[in-house]
């Protein structure tokens, strides 16, 4: 019998798929599932987007450009710069989901062998793309007790090697839920630019960054050569089944680099983009009541594991995500 790949059979698992089939058993079972494994919003689909987009007339579900619907990248310069974020249509490159751009940066960016420094606790999935790319993830460790900040520079600078092609950040934080401060960012800006490196951030809680602004490494001087946004629909309007991503720089050798990839799986999804479209028309209170939503619902789940005896915690920035981990119980 033929024998499939070393590499497929060594691949780490998707530790929110993975556990799917044992929720599944449950539920036949009669049980009510809770499913914290992975990040669904509860909250209702952008309604009225939905119900224009349902009234949309086609005939044939064609293939879009492979970077993405052009009116929907025009779109999406005008929904970054409400962020202080300017950015042309060109310098937007539409993918299938955020997991598509997380592995089109990988695979454009590094070669099979080469390193990413990522600040943990981060999004497990990272370690499953890295592996499809042939590339090391190398953590660097931050601590509950100061929030999960980002390391100090030397920190990071000192897990550089000759192999470091990277820098990779999620801001706000999943799953920890911090958000970094501007200065913070700015230490990761002159590591970067001193070592030649990209600094990769992945975005996709950008509005759910409760006390501060959010700060965007677009925003930053003197780094439109290093770069890299990773971004996605999924949370922002609670459309996960959508599958519309995005990755934004500024660097046109990473944006031909990237196409290359993006032409060979010819388009990222007609329906989900016509759909981001729509939202992004007239989201502002939509947006706003989510925000306001989520708000309320860390304060009460911070409130309550801060009511528990021998309880540590703290109080996210930002994203849905609250830690507690089991090591910090006093």
């Amino acid at each position: 019998m033929p024998v499939v790949s070393q590499r497929s059979q060594s691949v780490p698992l998707s530790p929110f798929r993975k556990l799917i089939p044992l929720a599944d058993r449950a539920r036949a079972a009669g049980k009510h599932i809770y499913h914290l494994n992975i990040g669904q919003p509860d909250i209702e689909t952008h309604p009225t987007a939905v119900a224009k987009f349902r009234k949309l007339p086609w005939q044939i579900l064609d293939y879009s450009p492979s970077n993405g619907i052009d009116t929907y990248r025009e779109a999406l310069r005008d929904y970054y710069a409400r962020f202080d974020v300017a950015v042309t249509a060109d310098e937007i490159m539409i993918t299938t989901g955020g997991s598509e751009a997380i592995l089109f940066f990988l695979l454009a960016c590094l070669d099979p062998g080469d390193e990413i420094i990522i600040p943990e606790p981060f999004y497990a999935n990272y370690n499953g793309f890295a592996h499809m790319a042939g590339v090391n993830v190398v953590p660097i460790t931050c601590s509950i007790e100061d929030g999960f900040r980002l390391p100090d520079p030397a920190e990071f600078a000192r897990k550089i090697t000759p192999r470091t092609r990277a820098i990779v950040i999620t801001n706000p934080n999943n799953p920890t839920g911090a958000c970094y401060s501007r200065t913070a960012l700015q230490g990761l800006a002159e590591i970067v630019r001193e070592h030649d490196l990209y600094l990769c951030a992945d975005e996709v809680y950008r509005e759910f960054s409760y006390d501060t602004e959010l700060q965007s490494i677009l925003q930053l001087p003197d780094l439109d050569e290093h770069a890299i946004i990773i971004d996605s629909v999924s949370k922002r309007y609670s459309a996960t089944g959508a599958r519309v991503g995005a990755l934004v720089t500024r660097n046109l050798t990473v944006r031909e680099s990237v196409d290359r990839y993006a032409k060979l799986r010819l388009s990222p999804p007609g329906l989900g983009q016509r759909l981001s479209e729509i939202m992004l028309q007239d989201d502002g209170a939509y947006l706003a009541e989510v925000k306001e939503d989520y708000t309320a619902r860390r304060d009460t789940v911070f409130q309550r594991l801060q009511a528990m005896p021998g309880v540590y915690s703290y109080k996210p920035g930002g994203a849905f995500l609250l830690l507690r981990p089991v090591s910090y119980l006093r």
